[in-house]
């Protein structure tokens, strides 16, 4: 038999399917995490991008053209979106729109996921989460939601290793029926209506040659390579005291991944499965 140890430590895991879920209304600005958040203003003019799949930071926004010449005309989309070419007239402004953001959102997920976000600039805040969840690690100036409540819940083995338990998925298992049960072709109607914004927003952040869709598109691939290991996860304390992976190929995976990782089996399906369905709805199939 194994002995069981709860360990508390500060829970501040990303909800993988909130991310996602949150998505479907998405935008830009890094510029707005230097140093503290201020009143929204109108986007700068956009800087020349940085390379492909850099993450969305306060440098990326004054990053200069080595040649000092104005970026080249924006490349055709891999993953167009029917119906986003037009805006919608009823849409606000980007400055103006975490009101509107907040009512799409209101009508789409429960109440207890509007609860975890960050609602000042919401558009904003959300692509730069979403463009930074391929990465190692996630800056707390880039997080679009409030750290997940709880505390981590580890077991030790019978060779007095640590391993993740199963109890900790319990903490997720609220929020992933929600997201279970959520309409994922209402959000993706939800992220086309909002598209012009999210556009703007993305190219605010660094990326005027660049879609965001075909930048989520990617992100939701990366999050359904996540592996879904047969056993418990193994871990370690390293040398801050904070839980890592043993395995090495675990431990070097992204922050979205990671988050994944957290839930149990059928978490992970569940999760994976609507975001296939998400993703199918925003690259017609």
């Amino acid at each position: 038999m194994y002995l069981k140890v709860v360990v508390m430590q500060k829970g501040n895991a990303v909800w993988p399917w909130v991310v996602v879920g949150v998505v479907a209304l998405g935008g830009a600005g890094a510029w707005l995490f230097q140093g503290n958040l201020q009143k929204m203003r109108p986007s700068p003019a956009p800087a020349p991008a940085p390379a492909a799949g850099t993450p969305a930071g306060p440098a990326a926004v004054h990053a200069v053209s080595p040649s000092g010449t104005a970026p080249a005309e924006p490349a055709a989309p891999r993953y167009p979106l029917e119906g986003s070419d037009a805006a919608d007239p009823a849409l606000p402004a980007l400055a103006d729109s975490d009101a509107s953001a907040l009512q799409a959102l209101h009508d789409l997920l429960p109440a207890d996921a509007l609860a975890l976000l960050l609602r000042e600039h919401l558009i904003q805040r959300v692509v730069v989460h979403i463009d930074n969840l391929t990465q190692p690690s996630l800056p707390a100036s880039a997080m679009a939601l409030r750290p997940v409540d709880g505390v981590l819940v580890v077991e030790s083995t019978q060779d007095d290793g640590l391993q993740l338990a199963a109890a900790n998925a319990l903490r997720y298992r609220v929020y992933v029926e929600a997201f279970s049960q959520a309409d994922m072709p209402a959000l993706a109607a939800a992220y086309r209506r909002f598209y012009p914004l999210i556009q703007q927003a993305w190219r605010d952040v660094g990326h005027p040659d660049g879609h965001f869709n075909d930048r989520l598109v990617a992100v939701i691939d990366h999050l359904l390579q996540t592996p879904e290991p047969a056993q418990p996860l193994l871990l370690e304390r390293d040398e801050r005291g904070r839980y890592r992976f043993v395995d090495p190929d675990l431990q070097a995976r992204s922050v979205g991944q990671k988050a994944l990782l957290r839930l149990d089996g059928e978490q992970t399906r569940a999760v994976k499965q609507q975001l296939r369905t998400l993703r199918a709805a925003l690259t017609r199939g």
